[in-house]
This record gives structure tokens, sequence and C-alpha cells, in this order.
């Protein structure tokens, strides 16, 4: 027979397992910024942004165009651009912050503060808590007296990583941007079905291999958001 542990120990390590439990679980949910960032986005229950798309990828033909962005809790997007074609790269976190933090999927870790644009922000990276989910970690920048988030670079498993900037304006009160602009490695862009390519004459795999080892960049511009006025489940 082997002996049997003293009580003591047994009791310290179940203690320290619960503890640890605690500590792990909570900080997806109890980070008080991050709560304070939830909260203000719960009063959006779901919008339709209007507003106008710039984009500036030196192998897709796209001119400056009108978009509509729909959203619905808790993490269905979709952004319709005239003509009827998306610009947005396929299977990564969406735009929105509220698509990111409706998971409630992540551990919340602490990075410090940043100046970024005048403003003293403070900077917390999400890792996920779910593998199925298709991003790998996410970093936010966070003013904390205004609860708005004016960046996030996010990696994810299958499109690289990109960054989004936000500046806000008239809907600032419900965390809703007036402007993001979303950068990303073309290397690791997907195209969307029915874009058309532009190479002109020249040998089409070795210029689209040129190409994509730029930078690429999508602004999109909203004159006026429609909040909570309900959106039915297949316009997405």
């Amino acid at each position: 027979m082997q002996p049997k542990k003293p009580k003591n120990i047994v009791s310290f390590f179940m203690a320290f397992a619960f503890l640890l439990f605690l500590s792990v679980n909570g900080m997806a949910q109890t980070d008080p910024l991050i709560e304070k960032v939830s909260q203000k986005l719960a009063q959006v229950n779901d919008y339709v942004a209007e507003g106008v798309m710039k984009t500036d990828v030196a192998f897709i033909k796209a001119s400056l165009g009108k978009v509509k962005v729909y959203f619905k809790k808790p993490n269905l997007l979709k952004v319709k651009k005239e003509g009827g074609i998306s610009l947005l790269p396929r299977g990564g976190v969406s735009l929105t912050i509220n698509t990111l933090l409706n998971t409630k999927q992540y551990t919340t870790i602490s990075a410090g503060t940043q100046i970024l644009n005048g403003k003293n922000l403070t900077v917390i990276k999400l890792i996920p808590t779910d593998e199925n989910l298709d991003w790998v970690i996410s970093t936010l920048w966070i003013d904390p007296t205004e609860a708005l988030v004016y960046k996030t670079a996010t990696t994810t498993k299958e499109n690289g990583s990109y960054e989004i900037i936000m500046k806000y304006g008239d809907y600032a009160k419900q965390g809703l941007a007036s402007k993001i602009i979303f950068s990303f490695n073309t290397k690791d862009y997907k195209l969307p079905n029915g874009i058309t390519l532009e190479f002109g004459d020249e040998d089409p795999t070795a210029k689209q291999k040129a190409l994509k080892n730029k930078k690429g960049t999508i602004e999109i511009t909203y004159s006026k958001y429609t909040i909570n006025k309900g959106i039915p489940n297949n316009i997405f």
C-alpha cells in the first residue's frame, strides 16, 4: 500500500487548484475595462450603417463606393458594396468590436499603456479559450475614460494579421465608429468571388506574386447608423 498523503498537503493543492480555476476563468469576463467597453456596446442589438468605402489594394480594381454594413448580435456581420461585392478578406475576425467581445470566449492579459495619437490608452490582449475560433490573439488599445477602442491588432489562423484604427463622432456613446481604417498584408488576402485582377499584358502570375507582398488598406467612413430597428437573419 502507498502511504497516505498528509491531509494538509492535499487540502493545500485542492485549494490552490480551485483558486487557479477561479482566476483563469474569471479573467475572461471580469476585466473591469473590457466589461466597461462591453456594457457600452451592449446598448446595440443590431444596426445598419451607411457609408463610403475606399480601397487601396494594388491588385484589385475597386473604386470609391457606397456601402451598407449590417450587424446583429452576437456576431452576424455583412458588408455590402454597390454592385454586390465585398472587398473584405474572408474568414478573419470582423470589422466590429461588437462581434469580438460578444463571444465572451477569451482570456484577458494586461499589457500596460501606450500613447496613440495623443491619447494615453490601456493595452489589453485577448486570448481565445475556444480552439474552434478563427483568431489566435487580438490586442486592443482602449481609452479607459471613454471606454472606446481606438485600435485593434489581430492574428488569425488562416488569413494572416491585420490592424484596425477607429475614429469616433456622433455615435461614440454607443461605441460605434465614424471611420475605420483596416490594414492587412496582401500576401495573406483571400480574394472574394467576382473580384477582377488588374495586371495588363504582363505575366499575371509573376505580377500577382510581387504585388501580394505589399500592404493593403480599406477605409470606411460612416454617415449614418440605424440602431436597434431589427434585422431579419436572411440578410446575412
